[in-house]
């Protein structure tokens, strides 16, 4: 479910029925793509992966050690069809984590994994219940509805020395930092 209900989107944008329930959660979903990865969540990101028999084992380039325990769900994404689907721990290295599969007899050797696998384990906090991150879903649903109806939302100059008030441009998320603030995750302001 995302962030913002297409319910409120409606209501914000004012365009009673004229516009389906499915067109209107695409945006509440690209709006969750674009927000929540710079959220605070108990993800990581694999690097590599490798398979014998029933056992998979994906592995980091950061110490996973305090993040991940025996025992704890994960939902793995990302990978492949081998790898992916939700999972119980079995073994924590350092810098890997096993879990058993009921795909046996397949075998896979160490190979890195690009872009990135996923692994994502249960959250410690709902962003749906934040009225902030709500406020901020919401904003930025309606940036990308109204560049949808009006690209550029405003005019360019062919000099290409006035700035374009594109409203999905690098300045997206900068608009509703403030109200973010309290949860962003410093994994994602590096840069």
């Amino acid at each position: 479910m995302s962030i913002t209900t297409v319910a409120e989107l409606r209501t914000a944008l004012g365009v009673g029925t004229l516009y389906s329930d499915a067109v209107l959660q695409e945006v509440c979903d690209a709006s969750d793509e674009v927000l929540l990865p710079f959220l605070w969540n108990n993800d990581n990101f694999n690097v590599a992966h490798s398979a014998s028999d029933y056992t998979r084992t994906l592995y980091f380039n950061d110490p996973i050690r305090t993040q991940f325990y025996i025992g704890q769900a994960i939902v793995v994404s990302g990978n492949d069809d081998l790898f992916d689907g939700t999972y119980s721990i079995t073994a924590v290295g350092d810098y890997s984590i096993s879990y058993l599969s009921e795909e046996g007899g397949r075998v896979r050797p160490y190979h890195d994994v690009n872009p990135f696998g996923k692994v994502a384990a249960q959250d410690d906090v709902d962003y749906s219940t934040k009225k902030a991150v709500q406020e901020a879903s919401l904003m930025i649903s309606i940036d990308i509805w109204q560049s949808r109806q009006a690209p550029s939302s405003g005019g360019v100059s062919i000099d290409g020395y006035t700035p374009s008030p594109y409203r999905m441009g690098n300045t997206l998320m900068a608009r509703v930092r403030g109200l973010l603030a309290p949860y962003l995750s410093p994994n994602s302001m590096v840069g």
